[in-house]
Parts: structure tokens; C-alpha cells; sequence
């Protein structure tokens, strides 16, 4: 089968960042799904990897962790899948990525397509919608008010990958008042297109913005991007025994501001389920399908953004390069081979 991967980690303007090369389709078993890869998106975790995590057999790893395809092997321990099944998913950090033809992937963090979108905008879905709806509803419980509390929710970095899904979740799953940052006016109209009640600069001061729209102090926060900025100001505007989670990597980050708030800081990866095998692991599979409901039923829409093209090492280098650059918008997509 034909895959995309890499050799030797290192900056993405390199010719060889990424290579085609060709390997053995795998063999499916247990609890796996051998799923034929019809279209992928890509996520900053796929440049973090190549830029840090260096192969270790002499052989290409293989990047991607998100897909839309079709069922076409079980394993013996799958019961809730059939061959020909369309399928959508993330899949886990610590296997072969979906970068290729065919993709072994865990059934019980796989759901059901979206039937009322194209593939490709089915695959710009699962990771993000995953990082977004475990941190807001399995981490920072969103729909547990705090006392006396202002049911406001700020979304740093609104209009990334995981904001964009985050911002339309939590339209679509609660009442909050939710407000996003954003900078440049692209972005600004792009979350206010997604459902964000105010939009407010990352740029400026958040404090000053956050008074002027009246609301209160917010009760939860999800930092997507440069927490380690933020901490600070972001404890000031938030309510007393308000919950704030981040995802990103600073390399430090200053809790203390939040402890005379008793503010509770919370880490969302969403990878935890299935590389550690929790005992709750079917959860990914059960949200997926919630999500592909929510999409059907209209409540949500796919935040695709722009399509690269077929997979190949050359559309890739140019997503990865998009994505480093801090200027991408949805997500990018990537179809056939």
C-alpha cells in the first residue's frame, strides 16, 4: 500500500521532511478495524511528532490521526461493525498514523460517519471534535454551573482546529455565553460564523475587552494555543471556583494565580483513552457518533477549511508548513491517493 512518512525529525522546509514509499497493507485481529483511508486532515500533533520524535526501526513513520473510510476487515473481538461500514476517527498517537492506503485503528474509538457531508469534511472531524468535547464536558464540566457563577465561557484560540468545533459544541450542547479570541478579521468573522456570542482580540489586553462586554467574570476557560501567556490575566477575569483547561505544550506554566480563586487547572489529551487502554475507552466511539448526529441533524458543521489535494508527501509538506506558520483557519484536508 502506498504511505506517506519520515525518516529523520527536523525543520518541514527540508525536501526529504516527508517521503511516499510503499509498505505491506497490515493484518487486522482483536478488537481492530482494517479501515480503507479515503481522506485525512492534519493536526498540529503531526508536526510536533516529526519535529521531535525521531523513527527508531530504520523505517518511515507514518503520521495522520484523523480519517474518514470504509470498513473493510474485523477483527475477531469487533461486534458493532460490519465490512462496508463508514467510518470516522483519530485513532492513537502511539500506532502507525493514517498517512497510508490502509489503517489498522481500535474500534471502540471509531463512530459512524457523518451521511450528510462529503469524506473529506467528515475527516476534518475527530480529533478535534474529541479535544474539544472531553475537555468540555468530561474535564471542565461545563454544564456543572459554578456558584454564582455567570455561565460564560471564553475559548482562547477560537477559530483553530479545536476552537472552531469547541465554540459550535458548546452552542449546540449548552446555554453558555461564549465568547472566542481571534485577531485579524478573517478570523473574527469565522468564529462569529461558528456561533460565538462575543469575539474578543489575543492580541490586546483581555481584561479591558472581557468589562467592556458586560458579562461578568467567566466561569470556565479553554486555552487552545500560548497559555503560558495568559495565566495570569485569564485568573483575574474568572470567577471564583471557575475551571480552566489548557492542551498545549508550554514549556512552563504558572499555576499560582489561580489558587486564591481555587480555580482547578485541567489537561485535555485526547490520546490518554486509547494509549493507555482506560477501562472507558468506548467513550471516543460513543462522542463520535454523538458528533456525527449533531452534523446530520444540522447542529453542527464540518470546519474543513481548505483541501490540499491527494496524499502525497508534496500536499503534505505544504499542510505541515501551513499549520507551523500559526495562520491556518478550520482544518486542512487531504483526499485519495
Amino acid at each position: 500500500m502506498k504511505a506517506v512518512g519520515y525518516l529523520e525529525t527536523g525543520p518541514i522546509d527540508r525536501p526529504d521532511a516527508l517521503i511516499d514509499f510503499e509498505t505491506e497493507t497490515p493484518t487486522v485481529s482483536g478488537h481492530d478495524l482494517l479501515v480503507k483511508v479515503d481522506a485525512i486532515s492534519v493536526n498540529p500533533v503531526d508536526t510536533k511528532i516529526r519535529q521531535r520524535r525521531a523513527p527508531t526501526n530504520g523505517k518511515p513513520d507514518v503520521l495522520g490521526w484523523d480519517a474518514a473510510g470504509e470498513v473493510v476487515g474485523l477483527g475477531d473481538a469487533v461486534t458493532n461493525f460490519s465490512i462496508g461500514d463508514r467510518v470516522f476517527y483519530a485513532g492513537a498517537v502511539n500506532r502507525p498514523g493514517t498517512n497510508s492506503e490502509f489503517h489498522l485503528v481500535d474500534a471502540r474509538i471509531v463512530g459512524k460517519a457523518p451521511s450528510s457531508i462529503p469524506t473529506d469534511a467528515a475527516a476534518a472531524m475527530p480529533l478535534t471534535s474529541l479535544t474539544a468535547y472531553e475537555m468540555l464536558f468530561d474535564r471542565l464540566r461545563i454544564n456543572e454551573a459554578i456558584p454564582g457563577g455567570n455561565n460564560t465561557l471564553l475559548v482562547i484560540g477560537g477559530a483553530g482546529g479545536v476552537g472552531s468545533i469547541t465554540i459550535q459544541l458548546a452552542r449546540a450542547l449548552s446555554d453558555m455565553t461564549i465568547i472566542a479570541t481571534a485577531s485579524r478579521p478573517e478570523t473574527k468573522a469565522w468564529v462569529e460564523e461558528l456561533g460565538a456570542h462575543h469575539v474578543i482580540s489575543h492580541a490586546e489586553a483581555l481584561g479591558p475587552q472581557i468589562e467592556a462586554l458586560r458579562v461578568g467574570t467567566v466561569d470556565f476557560v479553554y486555552s487552545t494555543t500560548h497559555s503560558h501567556l495568559y495565566s495570569a490575566e485569564v485568573s483575574e477575569i474568572m470567577t471564583p471556583q471557575g475551571r480552566y483547561g489548557l492542551i498545549d505544550d508550554p514549556d512552563t506554566f504558572d499555576i499560582m494565580p489561580f489558587k486564591s480563586k481555587a480555580i482547578s487547572v485541567h489537561w485535555e489529551f485526547m490520546f490518554t483513552r486509547p494509549m493507555f487502554g482506560t477501562a472507558d475507552m468506548q467513550r471516543q466511539g460513543d462522542i463520535l457518533n454523538e458528533v456525527a448526529s449533531l452534523i446530520d441533524a444540522g447542529a453542527i458543521k464540518s470546519t474543513v477549511a481548505e483541501s490540499f489535494g491527494k496524499v502525497n508527501a508534496a500536499n503534505l509538506m505544504k499542510a505541515h508548513a501551513l499549520l507551523e506558520s500559526g495562520k491556518s483557519k478550520g482544518k486542512i484536508v487531504l483526499e485519495g491517493f
